[in-house]
């Protein structure tokens, strides 16, 4: 029994072992039939990018030829209308999104003034009264308010309006000519170093805004250097590294409580040292005691010009938007306490009113250089009064 035991159990053995070879043949079999069939279809696939390559290159070509015999018959026309055209849908894409996030003042306190045109047969003292009305509710002033409707009535006679309707576009025109529209970019000039000193009361964003305006100035391949002059409010040093950081600027700081004068003076140095383009310089903001920011801000202007002599440099006040009268009573303070050249207008994003621009513009004769709009860094937005007010009005 064990001898047949042990011959059955080898022919069983190489029983399996034939099926297992087998087996693994039909395997192998299978993978080259599978490798072959992926094989055609990768050279059918290649066959036919390379005809849609070699069609998409006949194309070009075929245009290519095609423009330069337009080019050869009307060079000069071409060429203006590439020029043209290009900037134009830049502009539109500008502007949509610019109407998007001023979405709340257009709808809000600039849709409201549209109405007041609408359904009315005349042109009377009623409709200019409940004009003032909304006005002042806008935080546009009732000094600013009595001038605008005043304007309004001067040039609504001139152009010889007579339907309440056709009010609104007088009016529009007579917002915009009280913003200043010179001298609204920054001041940077090549082959010198170039200072921004940024003043604002805390809470306005002025950090979020010094690194916004870095970040651009960097982009530009400009070497900026920032000094962090605000070393009372808490946390200001860190949040104004971490903005820097994120600009690819360079900072100087001192410990916290320390002289801003000294600070500023380090920040000048250090910018000359590096050769740096633009030197920015953040400042505090406590607006309770006037005496003190008055005298803290003229020792910082005397140390810039002890610096860069007579040569001009950007002193830019920065706003809340939603903050209404307040930020013209804002602006009147710091404009006497510092020669201020221009205001930075943050988070009319958040506001249905945004009636503070031409409060400021028109009283204080300085240009608004940035509107914020938003968190993002392209939120902060060159100010160009055409556009803002196509936005808020259209």
């Amino acid at each position: 029994m064990g001898f047949f035991n042990k011959l059955f159990g080898r022919k069983k053995e190489e029983k399996v072992e034939e099926q297992k070879e087998k087996l693994e043949q039909e395997i192998v079999q299978e993978e080259i039939d599978s490798s072959n069939e992926l094989k055609e279809e990768r050279e059918e696939e290649e066959k036919k990018i390379d005809e849609a390559v070699e069609k998409s290159v006949q194309d070009e070509t075929v245009e290519e030829e095609k423009i330069e015999a337009e080019k050869a018959e009307d060079e000069e026309i071409k060429d203006e209308v590439v020029y043209v055209e290009k900037p134009k849908v830049e502009k539109r894409s500008f502007f949509a999104s610019l109407k998007e996030k001023l979405f709340k003042s257009r709808e809000g306190l600039f849709g409201t003034l549209k109405n007041i045109f609408t359904g009315k047969s005349i042109v009377d003292g009623e409709m200019y009264e409940e004009l003032e009305d909304t006005l002042v509710q806008s935080d546009i002033g009732i000094e600013m308010t009595l001038k605008i409707v005043r304007d309004l009535k001067a040039e609504v006679k001139a152009r010889g309006v007579k339907k309440p309707e056709d009010v609104y576009p007088v009016l529009k025109d007579v917002l915009e000519s009280y913003l200043i529209t010179e001298d609204t970019k920054l001041d940077i000039q090549p082959g010198r170093m170039n200072v921004i000193l940024i003043v604002g009361v805390n809470g306005v964003g002025k950090t979020t805004t010094i690194g916004k305006i870095a970040a651009k100035l960097v982009k530009e391949n400009k070497k900026v250097v920032i000094g962090a002059a605000d070393t009372f409010r808490a946390a200001a040093v860190e949040q104004l590294e971490e903005w820097t950081k994120r600009a690819g600027a360079e900072l100087v700081k001192h410990p916290d409580g320390a002289d801003p004068g000294a600070v500023v003076f380090d920040t000048l140095k250090a910018g000359e040292d590096k050769n740096a383009d633009v030197v920015i310089i953040d400042t505090a903001g406590r607006l309770h005691n006037k005496n003190n920011l008055m005298k803290e801000l003229e020792k910082i202007n005397n140390i810039i010009k002890k610096k860069i002599g007579d040569q001009p440099y950007e002193s830019i006040l920065v706003l809340d938007g939603t903050t209404g009268q307040n930020g013209l009573i804002q602006a009147r303070v710091f404009n006497e306490v510092t020669k201020l050249t221009g205001f930075i207008v943050t988070k009319l994003d958040g506001t249905a009113k945004g009636g503070i621009l031409f409060s400021i513009s028109e009283e204080l004769k300085k240009p608004i250089k940035y509107i914020g709009v938003g968190e993002g860094i392209e939120d902060l937005r060159e100010f160009n009064s055409k556009e803002y007010i196509q936005a808020i009005f259209d």
